[in-house]
């Protein structure tokens, strides 16, 4: 195995350990909110605005052994497969976030788990303030250190220059560092090896176990998503599909 696998390899599985050693508390919080909400069969919604950041909301939608009640917002407008440079302008356009949680249809007994790499953009922001102001419980997935380590007049910034940790109801910590790439390779230009990825899923994937375990507690069935490539998937999947029909936006 080269070096050079072995320091990425190190830097991954360490931001993880370090999630793990460090956000039990904010996860257990947060996974109460989301239990809470899935026993009264209401949906969890999930927005990921930013580029690679719409990854992590689609992470825990549609996924083997997923909780049927995500519901990610899967808006055109941040996904990269609507153009990359496309994609960082309408993260950064100062009152998207908030016409994306409109056409939502959020409100006071809704759930919404925002997740970005950096925490700091418009549309980001945005969309924490505007649920907030509709009674949305918020909770939100980011790097602290990236969002305070990032200057007040970074272009990607919300004109208030507020970070995402500040404005929701329960926040968990990613720990990404500033430039997300990790690994120097002599003789290129710039650092490489993003981690944000393995971050944010850790986060979401953890955050969605710990909420199936208070609610497996309760002895009720909570539906699931089964691989449909996995034996007898379709037939499991089908069982709740009519349930979520029309419900889940992108379903």
């Amino acid at each position: 195995m080269s070096e050079i696998a072995d320091e990425y390899f190190d830097a991954v599985t360490g931001l993880m350990a370090r999630i793990r050693a460090e956000e039990g508390a904010g996860v257990a919080q947060a996974a109460g909110v989301l239990a809470a909400q899935i026993r009264e069969d209401r949906l969890v919604h999930v927005y990921g605005p930013g580029g690679h950041s719409n990854l992590a909301s689609q992470e825990v939608f549609f996924r083997a052994g997923g909780l049927m009640h995500v519901s990610a917002i899967l808006d055109e407008g941040t996904l990269l497969s609507s153009g990359a440079l496309r994609s960082m302008a309408m993260e950064r356009l100062p009152g998207y976030g908030r016409i994306v949680i409109d056409d939502a249809g959020l409100g006071a007994d809704d759930v919404l788990v925002l997740v970005n790499a950096y925490g700091i953009n418009a549309a980001l922001i945005d969309a924490a303030l505007r649920a907030g102001e509709l009674g949305v419980k918020v909770i939100g997935v980011s790097s602290r250190a990236h969002a305070e380590q990032t200057a007040a007049e970074h272009p990607a910034r919300h004109p208030s220059k507020s970070n995402l940790h500040d404005v929701v109801d329960v926040h968990i910590d990613t720990k990404v560092p500033v430039g997300d790439a990790v690994v120097k390779v002599p003789g290129a230009i710039e650092a490489s090896g993003a981690v944000s990825t393995f971050a944010n899923a850790f986060a979401m994937n953890w955050l969605m176990l710990e909420t199936l375990e208070l609610l497996s507690v309760d002895g009720a069935e909570v539906p699931m998503w089964r691989s449909g490539n996995a034996p007898g998937g379709d037939e499991a999947n089908a069982r709740f599909i009519e349930r979520f029909s029309g419900r889940v936006a992108w379903l």
